[in-house]
């Protein structure tokens, strides 16, 4: 095992469990990045449903998978100000998550433009 995975290991081991399923959440989204060649072959997003119930990293998988075809990378950094937003400062999840709707439709929109 790598000295980095061992840390990884160890910092993940040493989080609440909300808090590993947030770091979960961002290490699927970075990940997907790699996947990006073959999901900008989508160029339309997907129809994946709101659930009337659904936390921030559940609402950021469900629209990542939405918009296959974004560039994760452009999206961090709003997406993880959203979600310390929600954790750090106790913004409603359902606010949050309405942001990041407004966030993915925006950088979809844009990704239309430039094809």
């Amino acid at each position: 095992m790598l000295s980095g995975e061992k840390i990884l290991i160890r910092l993940f081991r040493s989080l609440p469990d909300p808090d590993r399923q947030t770091l979960l959440a961002f290490a699927e989204f970075l990940a997907g990045r790699v996947r990006e060649g073959a999901a900008e072959k989508v160029a339309e997003p997907l129809d994946i449903p709101r659930p009337e119930q659904e936390s921030v990293v559940k609402a950021i998988k469900r629209l990542t998978a939405t918009y296959p075809m974004l560039d994760r990378g452009k999206l961090l950094h709003e997406t993880s100000s959203r979600m310390t937003e929600h954790l750090m400062h106790g913004k409603p999840a359902s606010q949050v998550i309405d942001e990041l709707e407004v966030v993915f439709s925006t950088h979809y929109q844009r990704f239309k433009v430039e094809q």
